[in-house]
C-alpha cells in the first residue's frame, strides 16, 4: 500500500476541528444540550472529508495514513452520525481491513454499538452511554448475561470499569441528568429519522 500523506494531513486536522470544537462548547456549557449545530456542522463537514477518502483511498488504515492519521479517521467516523451511510460504509471497510492490521475490533465494536443504538437495536458490547434510571449507563445490550465475554473477546476491558469512568468524565464535564427526558427522546427521534437512521 501506498503511504498517503495529504490525507493524512487532512484527517489529522479534520480531527483537531472536531475536538477543538467540543473542548471550546464544553467550556461554554452548551455542548450536552441536545445536538450543538455547530458540532454537527464540523461531524458533518469531516464526514463528507472521510467519504471522499473512503472512495479514493478506501479504509485509512496505519498502512496509508499512519497510527496518528489512522486514529483521526477513526474519531471522524464515530462522529460522523448524521451520515448513516457513511458510518455503515466505514464499518465494512474496517471489518474488511482488520485481517491486514490496518484496523483493529476494539474501533469496530464502538461503532457498531453505535449504529445498532442508532438504529434502535441492542448493542453488543456496551460501549454506548446513555441516560437511564436517573444516571448516565449503557444503552440497551442483547443478552447481557454475555457482555463480558463478548467484550472480552475483543480487548475491551470490564463494563464495571466503563460505566465509573464515563460517570466520572461526565461529571468533571458538567453533564448532568436532562431535565425533561420524554422531550430529549422526542428530538432525538425526530433527528433520527431525519438523517435517515430510522423510517
Amino acid at each position: 500500500m501506498t503511504m498517503e500523506p495529504v490525507w493524512r494531513e487532512s484527517l489529522l486536522a479534520a480531527a483537531r476541528r472536531d475536538l477543538e470544537t467540543r473542548e471550546r462548547l464544553v467550556r461554554d456549557g452548551s455542548l450536552f444540550d441536545g445536538y450543538h449545530p455547530e458540532m454537527e456542522a464540523v461531524h458533518l463537514e469531516n464526514a463528507a472529508l472521510l467519504d471522499e477518502a473512503f472512495r479514493t483511498i478506501g479504509w485509512p488504515g496505519r498502512h496509508r495514513v499512519d497510527d496518528d492519521g489512522a486514529a483521526a479517521a477513526f474519531l471522524i467516523l464515530q462522529h460522523a452520525i448524521s451520515r448513516p451511510d457513511v458510518q455503515r460504509l466505514g464499518l465494512a471497510l474496517m471489518l474488511e481491513a482488520i485481517p491486514l492490521g490496518d484496523a483493529n475490533m476494539i474501533d469496530a465494536a464502538y461503532l457498531s454499538d453505535r449504529i445498532a443504538v442508532f438504529e434502535g437495536r441492542p448493542q453488543l458490547y456496551g460501549t454506548q452511554f446513555d441516560w437511564f434510571d436517573g444516571a448516565l449507563s449503557p444503552s440497551p445490550i442483547e443478552a447481557p448475561e454475555q457482555v463480558e465475554e463478548r467484550r472480552a473477546s475483543v480487548g475491551l476491558p470490564p463494563l464495571a470499569d466503563v460505566i465509573a469512568m464515563q460517570r466520572d468524565r461526565a461529571a468533571s464535564e458538567g453533564q448532568t441528568l436532562p431535565t425533561d427526558l420524554a422531550a430529549r427522546q422526542a428530538a432525538f427521534d425526530v433527528w433520527a429519522r431525519r438523517v435517515g437512521w430510522r423510517t
